[in-house]
């Protein structure tokens, strides 16, 4: 079991007890790792802000706070990638510590899976400084999620339309526009559309093959691209 599991199921496993304790010896033995990982383990949740306590005594041990937690949650990738984007407009307030220990809680009570494609998809979302508050049609915006291919109308600078099938691979966004990088099937090759070029979107039934997205697809010269996170 890989730590970020081992973290969920302690959770889990102190959710399912609580308010009794259970000891570092008995969550040692439980997930077959030394005292000492255990303790580095709930200092990491306590650090991120999860209400474990330690209970003293001979009969003590961890407890969780189950008032101040959450219940196992069925947010999707695509919600976990929302909140985290809007946790990144929250950049510089006084408020972005809170807000990114909320975050990490959600990531937290996710399933494992749930977290693991959570952060694939985080991956492929990235920004140059604040994001823009323009608006993306919605099937546009839902395009890495839904893992299809879809047939775009285009207009390009000069004013000329195509129509194109495209391979939705990642998210850009800059202060003023938002782009979508794809592979393009007319240009052969990856290309970045502006959503507010895109006249309409049909989204068709097929799967594209999974494709790498290479750091040259998303450079912009002399500009910083970050990649958007869960905390």
């Amino acid at each position: 079991m890989n730590r970020t599991d081992r973290l969920y199921a302690l959770i889990e496993e102190l959710r399912a007890v609580s308010p009794r304790p259970r000891s570092a010896r008995w969550l040692a033995d439980r997930f077959e790792v030394s005292v000492r990982t255990v303790e580095r383990d709930i200092s990491a949740l306590q650090q991120s802000g999860t209400p474990v306590y330690a209970e003293p005594g001979r009969t003590g041990g961890y407890c969780l706070d189950k008032v101040h937690t959450l219940p196992p949650v069925n947010f999707t990738a695509a919600e976990a990638v929302a909140m985290a984007l809007a946790l990144h407009r929250l950049d510089g307030t006084p408020f972005h510590g809170p807000a990114s220990t909320a975050l990490h809680k959600l990531v937290n009570a996710m399933s494992p899976a749930d977290a693991a494609a959570a952060r694939a998809l985080a991956g492929r979302v990235h920004f140059v400084g604040n994001v823009p508050p323009t608006a993306v049609p919605r099937v546009v915006g839902d395009a890495l999620s839904l893992r299809r291919v879809l047939r775009i109308h285009y207009e390009d600078r000069g004013g000329g339309t195509s129509r194109r099938d495209i391979e939705p691979m990642a998210f850009v966004g800059t202060p003023l526009h938002w782009y979508l990088v794809a592979f393009c099937r007319l240009r052969r090759s990856v290309r970045v559309f502006r959503t507010d070029r895109i006249s309409s979107v049909t989204v068709t039934a097929e799967e594209p093959p999974p494709r790498e997205l290479e750091p040259y697809d998303i450079d912009i010269p002399d500009k910083i691209v970050h990649a958007l996170t869960l905390g």
